[in-house]
């Protein structure tokens, strides 16, 4: 593998400049590396258009036409020199240099060059703003040539700015090739990394390393699924000899990268399964019957199957390692207590971690109420917790009298020691870091804990699978009884009279409002609500002369002034509480019917979803009002209008994932998946992630270790760095 591992600066047309821009822009150190970025969209050279058909709204043409005029202009639009083909095939020149440096000297003062080019269908203007010496000095009026590039209207009438410009067709029936269109960035640009000096080296790459590439799946996996070799994809992704060729070349690209992804996941899951031992707890105590008598409400269908299904975990013998996925308000904290008093029925602690004190402290409101009936002691550490309680709680966790522990990350501190950790619980998990967590699994003394992880933001089957491939999952999907529907509306701020006046009306009912801003401070370059400006008019339109109080709260407040005003709207003692989003999750306050989001369009769709989530609590019709800015664009409309047809969590997932791909969902990117991912979306693969997935688990259920002689080659590949994959089943 000679070539492939070769610096990338040594072939032929790269040199060091240009290597470390690629290194620096793409992460390509080597000519292999520069072989798997793939082009993310092909050109079709093979049709040339007239003029006269041609459409602002198409995203790339191809005209061959005649040079009929050019012209130079200068700073403020005067012409400088212009060169105009005549009827009897002359060109005249017009200009007011009288001397070869003069027209030097004004050639360096152009700012612009228009070239009119005639297709005799009708004429059209290709406009450079750079490579304007260049571009004069070649497109001689009378010459032919192809034209290739984004139409769109400037002043009514329709050009190209730079287009790519090649020699014109001798054949016009020949057809011509797909063309891919590679990453690029504005400083590859700069630096003359252009799309054809990336073909140009992709071609050179192919050239030297082809005959070096060597196969990375077994013959049976490409027959089982239909797969070209990865020699022909390769050369076929980069420069594809027909439509059908770079349709195989894809198909086995994403699935060599899904299915590798999902074979380095599972693998460690059937590791788990048949090998590691996790702590037994066949029991259900009389705490888990008392809490269970003296819920006020039955179980929703969908609570009862994820109990029986962590039950059936904790039973096993093996560790538990499950995620729970459900919508807000589904319940899932009900669920986390049942399953620590499991746990406790079998004489072991259990902690539940959250990301922030606000969650954490409010998860510990609502469990010690779960837990009354018990007599069970229940506790809560964060990093605002008093010493001397601190040193309580230690000793308690310590001797096994505090059987549930609610914190945030200080729980993981070297002082915290458990008697006897047999569950952990851990909320909204993408908030913590992967180190974080495998402290926190790490404080099991007898064997690893059971850990259960929860996520209020709904997430994707297909990137469940993916980010989660390794864990159990579980999903609670229905609501309970009695929660009504919150209607969701969108209006623009010339609505905001009104809105206010409702408002009025609510609290006058005796109901609450949350306003939520995206920003806690003015920022000039972005013209957007901020939660300061807007605390200042809510105050003004809601004074407390009038008897409204109005609490604050956002990220910079310090702990205790954060706390205060937060528990002055919980308590009800305040009617409105203006913020930013750190009232996102954890906030649970009944008497809440009104959720304001201002410049809605600055916010994800899974963002929208959870800070909707905080009202619908109580038993009173409530709403959730989207107020838009005036300049908004397509892209965000259509996520305020997703918002406004539909409640289901999924349905919004999967439409927020559709509409820009993995990205923060979860916190995670494409790039921040466990195996960085070239070719394949999890967003538009579905399918084919299902097969891979289904293939692998296949595979393994034969063979967990990939032992057999048959699979040598894929653990070969699995071993590789790039598949170095932590144990995520060890620490969720």
């Amino acid at each position: 593998m000679g070539e492939l591992n070769s610096d990338i600066q040594y072939l032929s047309g790269v040199g060091p400049k240009r290597a470390e821009m690629l290194r620096k822009e793409l992460g390509v150190a080597t000519i292999g590396d520069l072989l798997r970025i793939y082009p993310f969209r092909y050109i079709d050279r093979s049709s040339v258009q007239k003029i006269a058909s041609l459409d602002a709204s198409e995203a790339s043409v191809q005209i061959q036409g005649r040079i009929i005029s050019e012209t130079l202009y200068g700073k403020g639009g005067t012409t400088l020199m212009q060169r105009v083909l005549l009827e009897d095939g002359n060109v005249q020149v017009r200009s007011s240099a009288q001397s070869e440096k003069q027209e030097a000297i004004l050639l360096k003062s152009a700012s612009r060059l228009s070239v009119i080019v005639d297709d005799s269908s009708g004429t059209l203007e290709m406009v450079f703003f750079k490579g304007i010496r260049y571009n004069w000095t070649r497109l001689i009026p009378g010459a032919v040539f192809l034209f290739f590039g984004k139409p769109q209207e400037f002043n009514g009438r329709l050009n190209i700015v730079h287009p790519e410009v090649d020699p014109p067709q001798k054949d016009p029936s020949v057809p011509g090739t797909l063309t891919g269109v590679y990453p690029s960035t504005e400083n590859l640009k700069n630096a003359g990394i252009t799309g054809k000096v990336m073909c140009r080296m992709m071609n050179a790459a192919l050239a030297l390393c082809l005959g070096e590439i060597t196969e990375t799946l077994t013959d049976k996996v490409m027959k089982d699924n239909s797969l070209c070799s990865l020699k022909f994809a390769i050369k076929n992704i980069h420069f594809p000899s027909d439509s059908y060729a770079l349709q195989k070349a894809v198909a086995r690209l994403k699935f060599e990268e899904l299915f590798f992804l999902q074979l380095s996941l599972l693998r460690g899951k059937f590791r788990r399964s048949r090998f590691e031992k996790g702590i037994p707890m066949p029991k259900v105590g009389p705490a888990f019957k008392a809490c269970y008598d003296a819920l006020p409400y039955e179980l929703t269908g969908a609570q009862k199957r994820v109990i029986k299904e962590i039950r059936s975990d904790m039973m096993g013998g093996g560790q538990m390692n499950r995620l729970l996925q459900g919508d807000v308000g589904s319940g899932k904290t009900l669920v986390a207590v049942l399953s620590c008093l499991i746990a406790e029925g079998n004489g072991y602690q259990s902690c539940i971690m959250a990301p922030t004190e606000v969650l954490a402290r409010q998860h510990f409101i609502n469990i010690s109420r779960y837990l009354a009936p018990t007599g069970l002691r229940c506790a809560l550490l964060t990093g605002s917790t008093p010493a001397k309680e601190r040193r309580e709680i230690h000793s308690g966790l310590e001797d096994g009298s505090i059987s549930v522990i609610v914190g945030t990350h200080a729980l993981i501190e070297d002082n915290v020691v458990f008697n006897s950790l047999g569950l952990a619980v851990i909320d909204e998990q993408h908030r913590f870091g992967v180190d974080q967590r495998a402290r926190l699994w790490s404080k099991g003394k007898v064997a690893p804990p059971h850990v259960l992880v929860m996520t209020a933001t709904p997430i994707p089957r297909t990137l469940a699978m993916t980010v989660y491939g390794d864990l159990d999952v579980s999903v609670i999907d229905e609501l309970p009884p009695g929660r009504k529907p919150v209607q969701t509306i969108c209006i623009n701020q010339s609505r905001k009279p009104a809105m206010f006046k409702f408002i009025e009306e609510e609290i006058a009912s005796g109901r609450q409002v949350f306003i939520v801003y995206p920003m806690i401070f003015v920022n000039e370059k972005m013209d957007i609500s901020n939660v300061e400006q807007g605390y200042e008019e809510i105050v003004t339109r809601f004074p407390l002369n009038k008897g409204y109080k109005v609490a604050l709260v956002h990220g910079q407040q310090n702990a205790e002034t954060k706390q205060f005003n937060m528990d002055a709207f919980v308590a009800g003692r305040a009617q409105i509480l203006v913020s930013t989003t750190v009232i996102e999750v954890g906030v649970d306050v009944p008497n809440a019917s009104v959720m304001v989001i201002e410049s809605a369009q600055r916010f994800g769709l899974s963002q929208l979803h959870q800070l909707r989530g905080r009202v619908g609590r109580g038993a009173e019709k409530s709403y959730c009002i989207l107020v838009k800015d005036y300049k908004t664009s397509k892209e965000s409309q259509e996520r305020l209008d997703i918002m406004c047809s539909t409640e289901n969590g999924f349905e919004i997932a999967e439409a927020d994932m559709k509409m820009r791909g993995p990205g923060d969902l979860e916190g995670t990117q494409q790039s921040g998946l466990p195996v960085s991912l070239n070719i394949a979306s999890i967003a538009k693969d579905s399918l084919l992630l299902s097969q891979a997935r289904a293939y692998a688990e296949q595979l393994l259920e034969d063979d967990p270790a990939l032992e057999k002689a048959s699979n040598a080659l894929l653990l070969k590949e699995l071993r590789k760095d790039k598949y170095n994959i932590k144990d995520y089943s060890k620490i969720s």
